[in-house]
């Protein structure tokens, strides 16, 4: 089920818009006071006074209302009466209203026209700061539309400044005469000239030049790189931050568009229980449509118009039984609207009862091993919702009775106590978002990001029965995300390609025929065909009105696999036209190492996402609220490396944990783990030589300011990181031990995304080649303990293996120990612990049977019932799991999660390797509050440790005790998959003794 906007989402949907109230918290972040000669802004009252005031002003253009109404209530008091007070004219197109706020120092806020039509943002209302707010179609900044604009005696300067890159929605001007005083920040407002150009004259007396900068009134600046700009009396632009001084008008020979966008068509709506669905065809406009505003009538609240950026809207939160009518119209950024849409209704029900939204666990991810399932292919709880999809003959499933999709959560539920019998608190799964093509089984080919697929739910089994269910047993959750791409189909919301669909004998089994009122969801059997396609919506005969795509329904030249014949725009393709460039990227990759793997398609599978694009962020960020408000407790995040660092650090990971924080608190905020692959896969310490491409780059916050323009800011980024290449990057001492003292690591310079460790993960040849590969890394990560460790995954084994591991059992045992006592959170993929699919290709697409693939489906070997009240314990098992559960690996791994479980030193410690001989050894220790953990760990080999503390050290692994008086501790060698833990004042042996640990 989709959600509507809460306050918190709708700010992180306008990420340029803020409250006055976060004004001052963002000065900080965007730099406010690196304009010359400007003392810091304090823009925000923190008393207030008897002139303590709010002036909004309203934009009337897209609305057309005769009169316009504020209603009001400041923060802390109450709401006016309906309609409220009406508002004055301010100046074309703006009207205003000032309100006392006395002590208050915001307010929040609704729009109507004074006959019940309203603008409630949403459903979530407007938070308004102090001073001069301007609301325009749903966006918030801090300016005064209406400044004077030159009349004045004296020198004039006319600044036209040009937003068609940053794609601002207001502009300010924040200047200084020659000799003068800058203003007070933002700034002036600057009125639109034309599309993409704002203008401001401005009054400098006797001077004959001015610095200035520009901002969109919420934090967002160009400054010029800190330089400011210089303008000269007379007409001047600023375009990209090129000044042309002595410039003619921009605007001049454009002829100003009045041309409204057409009509939306195909709007329909859909209700489920209190919800309705509305979306539609997007409409067309000769400059671009920028909004859409939908009308809502029925029900006690009258009529809503509610702004949206794509062309669907979840409205929720409705009334029971009620009809609802809905109309559409288009707006483009001249504020031209088009006509409203034919009106569609739709009925709700009754409210339907959820599961209430967890929370999450918000402890140390240090502390949680982690289990990697695919959904699909671990345990299947529920045979209804099983789909083989149209290659389930084809692929070879049929005949071993497997469709791909088979696994689903609630089998993930009554299987959760086996994973805790084997020792592990966090479990990753793979993406929850509805894929459209029914052989995505994997759910890395998103196509509605804000619905979870059903055939992963069930009755009583959801994906928020999920997360309460791992919750309630101490286990946490961490989804797969996708910000990178979508599936070929698009993002449903967002854009959906239209194709050529020629429907001939030859094709007429994939282009099936539309089914008028039937929606395509790459799941439900389409009832005129029988069958499960999913194209019906998406194909077309006959090129469509506003086609881009080029050559539309000509033929290649080309044949398929199976000699049918090729036509354009039938395949998805960057190059085409068919993916416009708001949203998707237009190139086809061409290095891996390139700048042009950030911004270019993988695969005609991955349409790729141009994740600069505001309208793209704002997609993705609201998709992903609606998981983060559920209480998944992380995020491990697909295909980190082909969005720029920048955009993640500007965009994606702010608004994670600015929404953890919202919801749960700063301390679930900090412990909310995001994890990123960062596919690198030499054996080099820097991918190639390429920084941008690196693993640990990722960890860092950027070290200066770039254009404002996400787009720009990349390429920016790119190029300066390259130029001062590996030696010139930042280190960081938070993994180390200052000799044998922890020391609180400094993270102030992180980024928010932690990383797999790929570097070990290639190199898991042999666990002697991983340890050694992964420490020369871990002073280019900004804090190493938290990398994710692995041998093997749904894609790849060491050395970029096509295959599982197959190393055989001491060498996974030697491979185990290594990772649960070194730095960093091990982490196992399904199946691992009794060698499942050993040697087998890991996937082979939809070419062969998924039984013979490292994919294979794992349900077999956890038939029957476990119990565990504890990690690393089975209280009891039956059937075939309790032979899963006797196997070699398990033991080992129970015992190595008991051990880690009992020494702090092993989850959260830093490390040394310094006055230690052996090969696999390493002293590390946690130290906070009463609790000092220090240990001494060797694996397989012998060692001799030095210059350490005396005392008193008890190995976990046998119970012997070695008492330390000259610094030095000597230890034998345990024998490969075998290891020693010798803590100092140690709790003694931890658990029995097995195959290996012993």
């Amino acid at each position: 089920m989709r959600r509507t906007f809460s306050p918190a989402r709708r700010e992180q949907a306008h990420p340029v818009r803020r409250a006055l109230a976060l004004a001052a918290a963002a000065a900080t972040v965007f730099g406010l006071v690196t304009h010359q000669q400007e003392p810091r802004p304090t823009p925000v009252r923190t008393v207030a006074d008897a002139s303590n005031s709010t002036t909004v002003f309203y934009y009337t253009k897209t609305r057309n209302w005769a009169s316009t109404y504020v209603h009001y209530a400041p923060d802390g008091g109450s709401w006016t009466t309906v309609p409220g007070v009406q508002m004055e004219a301010a100046c074309t197109d703006w009207v205003k209203k000032t309100i006392p706020l006395g002590s208050a120092t915001g307010l929040q806020a609704t729009f109507n026209n004074g006959s019940g039509t309203w603008d409630n943002n949403g459903g979530s209302n407007y938070a308004l700061g102090t001073g001069a707010v301007t609301v325009k179609d749903g966006v918030i900044a801090h300016s005064d539309p209406c400044t004077d604009s030159g009349s004045g005696s004296g020198n004039q300067a006319t600044v036209y400044y040009s937003t068609a890159t940053s794609g601002w929605t207001t502009a300010n001007i924040h200047y200084a005469p020659a000799g003068g005083s800058w203003t007070v920040v933002p700034g002036l407002g600057m009125e639109a000239a034309c599309t993409g150009w704002w203008k401001k004259t401005l009054d400098i007396g006797t001077a004959t030049s001015l610095k200035a900068a520009f901002n969109n009134g919420n934090g967002v600046w160009d400054n010029n790189n800190s330089s400011d700009y210089t303008i000269t009396t007379g007409t001047t632009t600023v375009k990209d931050r090129a000044v042309t001084a002595g410039a003619t008008n921009p605007c001049a020979a454009e002829t100003p568009d009045t041309e409204a966008p057409t009509t939306p068509t195909g709007v329909a709506a859909s209700a489920a229980n209190t919800s309705v669905v509305v979306s539609w065809d997007a409409a067309t406009d000769n400059k671009g449509v920028t909004k859409y505003q939908v009308t809502r009538t029925g029900g006690t609240n009258g009529t809503v118009v509610t702004d949206v950026g794509s062309t669907v809207l979840s409205d929720t939160g409705l009334e029971e039984k009620t009809t609802y009518t809905y109309t559409v119209k288009a707006v483009d950024a001249a504020g031209n609207t088009s006509p409203a849409s034919a009106a569609v209704t739709a009925t709700t029900g009754e409210k339907a009862p959820e599961p209430a939204a967890g929370t999450p666990l918000g402890t140390d991810p240090r502390k949680d091993p982690v289990y990697f399932v695919l959904t699909a292919r671990f345990f299947d709880g529920d045979t209804t919702n099983d789909r083989g999809g149209s290659q389930h003959v084809r692929s070879g499933n049929a005949a071993n009775d497997d469709p791909m999709f088979r696994g689903d959560f609630k089998g993930l539920v009554e299987k959760l106590d086996y994973i805790k019998a084997l020792g592990f608190s966090a479990v990753w799964i793979t993406p929850v978002v509805l894929n459209r093509s029914d052989y995505d089984y994997h759910g890395y080919h998103g196509y509605d990001f804000y619905k979870v697929d059903p055939r992963l739910e069930s009755a009583g089994a959801s994906y928020q029965d999920l997360i309460n269910a791992a919750h309630a047993k101490g286990m946490k959750i961490y989804q797969d995300v996708v910000y990178n791409h979508s599936s070929r189909w698009g993002a449903k919301g967002l854009f959906t390609p239209t194709v050529y669909g020629v429907r001939d004998s030859q094709w007429s089994w994939y282009y099936d025929e539309k089914s008028d009122g039937f929606e395509y969801d790459g799941l439900t059997v389409e009832p005129k065909s029988g069958k499960s396609y999913y194209n019906g919506d998406l194909w077309s005969t006959a090129e469509p009105s506003g086609n881009t795509c080029l050559n539309w329904g000509k033929t290649t030249g080309g044949k398929s696999a199976e000699g049918y014949t090729l036509y354009n725009c039938q395949w998805p393709s960057p190059t085409s036209g068919m993916f416009p460039k708001t949203y998707y990227h237009q190139c086809w990759i061409g290095n891996w190492e390139g700048e042009d793997s950030r911004s270019c398609w993988l695969h005609e599978d991955l349409a790729d996402f141009n994740t600069e694009s505001t309208p793209v962020q704002n997609y993705l960020i609201g998709a992903y609220d609606k998981y983060i408000d559920m209480g998944v407790d992380g995020f491990r995040v697909d295909t980190a490396v082909h969005i720029p660092r920048i955009t993640w650090n500007r965009r994606f990971l702010p608004a994670i944990y600015d929404r953890v924080t919202q919801r749960f608190g700063t301390t679930a905020a900090q412990n909310f783990f995001v994890f990123g692959e960062v596919g690198a896969f030499v054996n080099d310490k820097w991918n190639r030589g390429s920084v941008n491409h690196s693993a640990q780059f990722y960890t860092w916050k950027e070290r200066k300011e770039y254009s404002a323009d996400d787009e720009t800011a990349a390429i920016e980024q790119y190029t300066y990181e390259e130029q001062l290449g590996t030696g010139n990057q930042p280190t960081s001492t938070n993994a180390f031990l200052d000799g044998n003292t922890y020391h609180t690591p400094d993270r102030s310079r992180f980024s928010g995304m932690n990383i797999i460790d790929m570097r070990m993960h290639m190199n898991f040849s042999d666990a002697q080649n991983a340890y050694n590969n992964g420490k020369d890394s871990d002073d280019s990560v900004n804090d190493a303990t938290y990398n994710v460790v692995y041998v093997d995954s749904h894609d790849y084994g060491p050395n970029k293996s096509s295959t599982r591991y197959s190393g055989g059992t001491d060498a996974w045992a030697e491979n185990l120990s290594l990772m649960w006592t070194f730095r960093g959170i091990p982490t196992l993929y399904y199946g691992s612990e009794i060698e499942f699919q050993k040697g087998k290709q890991i996937d082979c697409g939809p070419t062969c049977p998924l039984a013979g693939t490292g994919r294979a489906y794992y349900g077999d070997h956890l038939a029957g019932s476990v119990t565990a009240s504890d990690f690393g314990r089975a209280d009891s098992a039956s059937g075939e799991v309790a032979t899963t559960l006797a196997q070699p690996l398990v033991k080992h791994l129970q015992r190595l999660n008991q051990i880690r479980r009992a020494v702090p030193a092993l989850q959260t410690g830093q490390y040394s390797t310094t006055g230690i001989s052996g090969q696999m050894a390493f002293k590390r220790r946690y130290t906070s509050g009463t609790t000092d953990s220090f240990a001494l760990v060797t694996v397989t080999g012998d060692a001799t440790f030095t210059a350490i503390p005396n005392g008193t050290y008890t190995d976990a692994v046998t119970g012997d005790t070695k008492t330390v008086s000259g610094g030095s501790l000597s230890v034998a060698a345990p024998g490969k998959g075998n290891l020693r833990v010798y803590v100092l004042n140690g709790p003694g042996k931890i658990g029995t003794d097995g195959p290996y640990l012993k």
